[in-house]
């Protein structure tokens, strides 16, 4: 039976015209697409032109004997082994030479589906865990974009930071990397191994928060029906991360701050103590210093927090980064659809004059909005981007004109006008160049024009 999206290409490489066609035959039937070789020499040619994802191999061709040419056709993608003259000692040498199964001929319709299916799912399975390896152990180093001086001293820190036991505080507005930065910590201490488990502060309730972070018993509330491991269970041995630890509230400052003062907690509705076996990294886009002073955070829980803090740049105070981040954002994007894509200079002047108030958050979604908009093309251009004209280093003088001296309100009026005339930004872009609310934009508007 065919199923969609699950079609292989499959070389069979056997010398026997019957069985070779036979093979095939039932290899389409299975949905796959199937190709017939006679010789080690014509399987050459034939991978030359399209990589296979599946070869079957007759162990005796008139060019090939024996499990010589098995590794390297391993190398380009699973093998199948066929012969007529099978032996246990012989199949152990075909796996040994790097062969994903050794099929006996002639070969029964189930046996060959089975074999197929169960050699390219296991390719497959494979191919994804080396992708999630590469992604787990290249993460900090490769997403961590970066050489300008602001951003070296930040790795720098990290450097210094990363082998201790020591809590961290992450500063920053909201999108300039605070996250990227506490996964570089924790893969650059000794707890590399263990788990980096984040809890977003913002997204839970009280009650919800504390039964995530320190876990609960059973019957500690109405539905808790069986005990329940918090996230610093769960961390044990690794990293917990709290993102946006200002936003926590008093109860659970004062709980987080035992934890850190002596190693021990307790669960949700719990008598016993339990050892908390984490290192703490927090972030925060406040200054809880302030939040302290006014009685909004527990400064003795700040001043737990702050051993070492790091402070991330936003991105207008790292321009020489914009581009380098820009493109890897392109390149990794382009790999995922088959694309290959550059920005125009025009476009990354645009990207170099813009303030980024959204900072690398909002630098990703504009170049993904770039590739979008900028469909089969190679080059994205400025208009892909849908930045505000004034960010695109464009000409942006103007004149005002009046038939008398204006005053404050009608020259300020006249200005918004003009600018919102000749930008083709959204309402909402306009007002955050000029530095007023929509609200304002849409007052002015109906001022003009009162049928607004």
């Amino acid at each position: 039976m065919t199923i969609p999206g699950k079609s292989k290409s499959i070389l069979v490489i056997e010398d026997d015209a019957t069985l070779n066609r036979l093979i095939v035959d039932q290899l389409k039937r299975l949905g796959h697409e199937a190709r017939g070789v006679s010789s080690l020499e014509k399987a050459d040619e034939a991978v030359k032109t399209q990589e296979p994802d599946l070869i079957m191999l007759d162990l005796r061709l008139p060019d090939s004997t024996g499990t010589g040419d098995i590794g390297r056709l391993s190398r380009i993608c699973p093998v199948i082994i066929l012969t007529a003259f099978g032996s246990v000692e012989q199949a152990v040498q075909t796996v040994q030479a790097g062969a994903a199964d050794f099929l006996i001929k002639p070969v029964s319709p189930g046996r060959l589906e089975l074999a197929v299916t169960r050699a390219l799912e296991t390719a497959d399975m494979r191919r994804k865990i080396e992708i999630l390896e590469t992604q787990v152990k290249g993460r900090p180093g490769n997403r961590m974009i970066g050489e300008s001086a602001a951003f070296v001293r930040i790795r720098e820190m990290i450097g210094l930071v990363a082998p201790a036991e020591t809590t961290v505080l992450i500063e920053g507005e909201s999108g300039v990397g605070k996250e990227l930065v506490a996964e570089a910590i924790h893969e650059g201490s000794a707890r590399a191994d263990g788990p980096l488990i984040t809890i977003d502060c913002t997204t839970l309730q009280e009650n919800l928060l504390e039964s995530e972070l320190f876990g609960h018993e059973r019957g500690a509330f109405t539905g808790a029906d069986r005990k329940k491991e918090g996230l610093i269970e769960a961390a044990a041995g690794g990293t917990l991360f709290l993102d946006e630890i200002g936003e926590i509230s008093p109860s659970i400052q004062a709980k987080l701050l035992r934890v850190l003062e002596t190693g021990r907690y307790r669960r949700l509705g719990g008598t016993r103590d339990l050892a908390a076996n984490v290192r703490f990294v927090a972030a925060t886009n406040r200054e809880l210093a302030d939040w302290a002073k006014k009685g909004k955070f527990r400064e003795d829980l700040y001043y737990r927090l702050t051993a070492f803090v790091i402070s991330v740049p936003t991105l207008k105070e790292r321009r020489e980064d914009i581009l380098p981040i820009a493109r890897h954002f392109v390149e990794t994007r382009a790999f995922q659809r088959n694309l290959r894509k550059q920005f125009s200079p025009a476009a990354e002047k645009a990207l170099t004059g813009y303030a980024w108030p959204g900072n690398i958050r909002e630098l990703r979604n504009v170049v993904e909005r770039g590739l979008l908009m900028s469909s089969n093309a190679t080059t994205i251009a400025p208009e892909h981007l849908s930045l505000p004209r004034a960010s695109r280093g464009e000409e942006s003088a103007f004149t005002l004109s009046f038939e008398r001296t204006p005053n404050l309100e009608e020259l300020k009026s006249a200005y918004y006008r003009r600018i919102l005339e000749g930008s083709k930004a959204s309402k909402s872009d306009v007002a955050r160049i000029m530095g007023i609310s929509e609200r304002s934009i849409y007052r002015i508007l109906k001022d003009e024009n009162p049928e607004i």
